[in-house]
């Protein structure tokens, strides 16, 4: 039974979809105005297992993730690299896609863009204006009126008496209310706009989600997702003006990921002290960077530094080791996942997931099955078929990994990997080979002195051979 903590009601709650033969999720996807950070890495990769988790308990899955193309940002990066703001939206939307390929995901199946949804934002806004919920400013914007929804605040927990008691509010002579937010903003010189009832302008961020969302999966949908730092004010203002507009609930379940640390310290653009998703991909590999943000719960603070990614490449290593030693390739994990018996482990590793989509338990479950696996290659035929078998407990490894979206790759071609995309990969595969090769035929002829320099001069390059049933394997360490 899969439970899911709901920002909305505070508390983990029995998942009951609207309609069990189709789901519906909701994301809020990436402002493209610049590469993409650790942080942006995190929401992609936990959004990306959440929907994997839910097609393979069986659901039918629609995932939808936006695109913000075009916002302040955007179009003042533009006009400094003198460019189009479309042009500079399609580079970045472009290093996105691959970015979070390095990193395993799956591509959404929807991917909206603001500037494709402009009929169905005006069609939203006057929705709100003929309802009482927005008004025009002649000659500047249109505004959502907060007062005009009571229950403003319900998601964050941030009421607008507080709001205007507690926090320094910047006075705009045209707002009826200094907390009311922008849905439509008048042209300025030189910016992108459009053509609308209230001339020409663009929408505002907020209510480029909240059209986005209706138009792709409806007024009403089961999950909405994004990082922690969007409860207040993005999605409180999607809530107020979806809900103003359409009289009905938004989004049943609201997820909402954990902020990610630099060595203990919060990390933001704004501070500049943030790490690109290609910045760390030169030193670590796309899945031990997905294996370290799925070694914490989603909800929990990340916390990004050397130490952390080691300890992730050590862990994944060890996963692949197992994997290894129990003779598995790609093929026949393939061959044999769709008919894999159900274990002990299986149940685990589901209800792991099934309790809020624990993934550091669910990895708990990784290491245990490892573990009997590696006594299994001891002790057994690794291509014997038993359910104690390290065949078959190899292909239940492999297997939950996909739910993951590690342990995909080939074993013994990941443990002969370097590191990341900078990283000295010391002597090529070839050259390793072939000072096997040598030291098996110095093995042959009982030259050990040979032997045992060739394996030390590979141990200093960082390669580690193993000797069993007569064959010489490697790996780097």
């Amino acid at each position: 039974m899969l439970t899911i903590y709901n920002t909305l009601s505070k508390k983990k709650q029995v998942f009951t979809p609207i309609n069990p033969e189709k789901i519906g999720m909701y994301v809020c996807g990436m402002t493209v105005y610049d590469h993409c950070h650790i942080g942006h890495a995190r929401v992609l990769v936990v959004f990306d297992t959440v929907a994997r988790h839910l097609r393979a308990s069986g659901y039918d899955v629609m995932y939808v993730r936006n695109i913000t193309d075009v916002d302040d940002k955007i179009i003042n990066r533009a006009l400094t690299n003198n460019e189009t703001f479309t042009e500079l939206a399609e580079r970045y939307v472009v290093a996105m896609h691959e970015d979070e390929k390095a990193l395993g995901n799956l591509s959404p199946d929807l991917e909206p863009r603001a500037t494709e949804n402009i009929p169905q934002i005006l069609n939203l806004i006057n929705q709100l204006i003929d309802a009482g919920h927005a008004y025009h400013v002649p000659g500047s914007d249109v505004y959502f009126a907060i007062n005009t929804c009571p229950d403003y605040g319900k998601l964050s927990g941030r009421r607008p008496e507080e709001l205007r008691a507690g926090e320094r509010i910047a006075v705009d002579k045209n707002k009826q209310d200094p907390l009311d937010f922008v849905l439509w903003k008048a042209a300025k010189r030189d910016e992108p706009h459009w053509d609308s009832p209230w001339g020409p302008g663009r929408p505002g961020w907020h209510i480029e989600c909240s059209a986005m969302a209706a138009e792709n999966l409806g007024n009403h949908f089961d999950i909405h997702g994004g990082g922690m730092d969007l409860q207040f004010p993005h999605h409180e203002n999607e809530i107020a003006q979806s809900e103003c507009a359409n009289r009905e609930t938004f989004a049943n379940y609201w997820m909402h990921n954990g902020l990610v640390r630099l060595d203990d310290e919060k990390m933001s653009k704004s501070l500049g002290n943030f790490f690109t998703i290609r910045d760390v991909l030169q030193l670590y590999h796309g899945e031990e960077i997905r294996f370290f943000i799925l070694s914490s719960h989603y909800r929990s603070p990340l916390n990004y530094s050397t130490d952390q990614m080691q300890q992730a490449r050590a862990g994944l290593r060890r996963l692949y080791t197992a994997l290894a030693q129990a003779g598995l390739s790609n093929d026949d994990a393939q061959t044999q996942s769709r008919s894999a018996p159900e274990s002990r482990w299986t149940t685990d590793f589901i209800a792991a997931l099934d309790d809020d989509f624990n993934t550091p338990e669910a990895i708990a479950v990784l290491f245990a099955l490892a573990t009997a696996l590696n006594k299994a290659s001891d002790s057994t035929d690794a291509q014997s078929s038993g359910p104690d078998s390290a065949y078959t407990l190899a292909v239940n490894l492999k297997t939950l990994g996909q739910r993951l979206g590690i342990l995909q790759q080939n074993p013994d071609d990941w443990l002969k990997q370097a590191g990341g995309e900078s990283a000295d990969a010391g002597p090529s595969d070839s050259e390793i080979d072939a000072l096997i090769a040598q030291r098996s035929e110095a093995r042959e002829q009982k030259d050990w002195a040979a032997s045992d320099r060739i394996r030390d001069e590979l141990a200093d390059a960082g390669v580690v051979l193993e000797d069993k049933n007569g064959k010489t394997t490697w790996r780097r360490q």
